[in-house]
C-alpha cells in the first residue's frame, strides 16, 4: 500500500480541515527560541490556504499532565504563525470547547486557526482506546477532512494522530509524505557508498537502528557518549568516561557482525578528556589507546571526540554518497566540546550527495553550531519517528494513511 497524500482528497474549497501538526517549539518565558517547525508546516498550510480551504491546525507542546497548563500554550504559535504566512490566524483557548467551535466556525475560505494544545486534554495521550477515540470523536465535529503532517508524533498512537484518522478522509501532509520519502529511500535506495554516523549518550537508545542499518551500509561510525561502550569492549582504559557495561558484549557482536559483512565500523581514535562535565572544565586529547594517558589519569571524562577522529570521521562522510547522521559527537552545548559534532555538519554540507540529518539532538546541534536546515539534504522533523521508522518498526500514524 502507498501512503495517501493530499492530492487524494480532491477539491478542498469551503471545506474544514484539521492539520495535525508538530508546533512543539522550545519556549522561553513565552517566547520561541527555535521555529523551525513551525516554519517546516508552511508548505502544507499554504497549499490548504490556496485551495480555499478552511485551516484548522493543531498540535501538542510540552508535556502538560491532560489539563491547561499556561506555560505550554500555543498561544505564542498561532502569533508566530501568522506572522509566517502574512494573514492574521485565529487563536482557540481549548482543544473541542465552545473557543474551538466559535473559532472554527467564524473560519471563512482560506483562513488558519490553530486550537489550543491538544495535550490539555487526557483524552489525546490516554493508554485507554476507547478514552482517545472519544476524544478522537470530538475534534471530528470541527472538520470534514483530516491532514496529518507532524512527523514527530506518527509513532505513537495518539487520538489527534491515529483515531481522528480512522473518523475522517485522511492523507499525509507534505511534510509527512517527504519525511517518509527520504527515509524510505535509506532503507531500499541508497546511493552508495552509504554512510551512518551515531552519536549521542546511549549504545542502548540506537540498538534497533544499529540492528536494521548495518547490513545496509558501507561505513558506520561510532562517536558520543557511546563510543565509550565500543573502546571499553576493545580493553581500552576509559576513565570516567560514559559507559553501558551492560552493552559491552552488544559492542562485541556489532563490531564482529561489521568485520562479517564488510562493514568499516569506525570508532574514535582520540578524545577530549575533561576533569568535569563542565564548560570550563580542563581538558586535554588523548588517544583511543589509553584515555587516561593524561594528566588527569584515571579520572579523565571524555566529552568529544578528538581531531585525529574528527578529521577521519569527516573524510569518510565526504567520500559518500548517502549519508545519514543521528546524535552528537561530544557535549556541543558547551563550546569546548562542541567541534567533533561541528567537523560532522560542516563535512556533511560539503558532501556531493543525500545528507539526511535524523532530527531531535542533531538537528538542534546542527542549529546550535550555525548551521542552517537547507545546507543539508534533508533534516527531519522527528527524532524518534525517524529512528523507529529506520528500525523497520510499524508506525501507527502513517499506517492508518495506508502505509506498509
Amino acid at each position: 500500500m502507498t501512503l495517501r497524500t493530499l492530492d487524494t482528497l480532491g477539491d478542498l474549497a469551503g471545506t474544514r480541515v484539521f492539520v495535525r501538526c508538530d508546533f512543539n517549539v522550545p519556549l522561553a518565558d513565552g517566547t520561541i527560541t527555535d521555529d523551525g517547525r513551525i516554519r517546516a508546516a508552511l508548505p502544507t498550510i499554504r497549499a490548504l490556504v490556496d485551495a480555499g480551504a478552511r485551516v484548522v491546525t493543531a498540535s501538542h507542546l510540552g508535556r502538560p499532565k491532560g489539563a491547561p497548563d499556561p506555560q505550554y500554550s500555543l498561544a505564542p504559535v498561532a502569533a508566530r504563525l501568522g506572522e509566517l504566512l502574512g494573514a492574521p490566524v485565529a487563536a482557540a483557548t481549548d482543544t473541542v470547547g465552545a473557543s474551538a467551535a466559535e473559532v472554527v466556525a467564524g473560519l471563512e475560505n482560506g483562513q488558519v486557526a490553530v486550537l489550543e494544545n491538544l495535550r490539555f486534554h487526557p483524552g489525546e495521550t490516554a493508554k485507554d482506546d476507547d478514552e482517545r477515540r472519544a476524544f478522537a470523536q470530538e475534534l471530528a465535529q470541527l472538520a470534514d477532512v483530516m491532514v496529518s503532517d507532524g512527523f514527530g508524533v506518527v509513532h505513537r498512537k495518539q487520538a489527534s494522530v491515529y483515531e481522528l484518522a480512522q473518523l475522517l478522509p485522511s492523507a499525509a501532509g507534505n511534510l509527512v509524505a517527504h519525511e517518509v520519502s527520504v527515509l524510505d529511500r535509506l532503507l531500499t535506495a541508497p546511493e552508495r557508498p552509504y554512510t551512518v554516523v551515531l552519536g549521542g549518550s546511549k549504545v542502548s537508545d540506537k540498538l534497533g537502528v544499529i540492528d536494521s542499518l548495518l547490513p545496509r551500509v558501507e561505513k558506520l561510525l561510532i562517536g558520543g557518549g557511546m563510543a565509550y561502550t565500543f573502546l571499553a569492549a576493545q580493553g581500552y582504559a576509559i576513565g570516567k568516561s560514559l559507559v553501558e557495561t551492560d552493552q559491552i558484549a552488544t559492542a562485541k557482536r556489532y563490531m564482529a557482525d561489521a568485520a562479517d559483512k564488510g562493514v568499516e565500523l569506525i570508532l574514535p581514535v582520540d578524545s577530549l578528556m575533561a576533569s568535569a562535565f563542565a564548560a570550563d572544565a580542563t581538558s586535554e586529547n588523548a588517544p583511543s589507546e589509553n584515555l587516561e594517558s593524561t594528566f588527569l589519569g584515571a579520572d579523565a571524562l571524555g566529552l568529544d571526540i578528538g581531531p585525529a577522529s574528527a578529521e577521519t570521521f569527516a573524510e569518510a562522510i565526504r567520500t559518500s554518497k548517502t549519508v545519514f547522521w543521528n546524535g552528537p559527537m561530544g557535549v556541543f552545548e558547551f563550546p569546548a566540546f562542541a567541534e567533533g559534532t561541528r567537523a560532522v555538519a560542516q563535512a556533511l554540507t560539503e558532501t556531493d550527495g543525500l545528507t539526511v540529518v535524523g532530527g531531535g539532538d542533531s538537528a538542534a546541534a546542527a542549529r546550535t553550531l550555525g548551521f542552517a536546515d537547507d545546507q543539508f539534504g534533508h533534516v527531519s522533523t522527528g527524532g524518534g519517528a525517524s529512528l523507529e521508522f529506520l528500525e523497520g518498526k510499524k508506525l501507527p500514524g502513517l499506517e492508518v494513511l495506508g502505509w506498509a
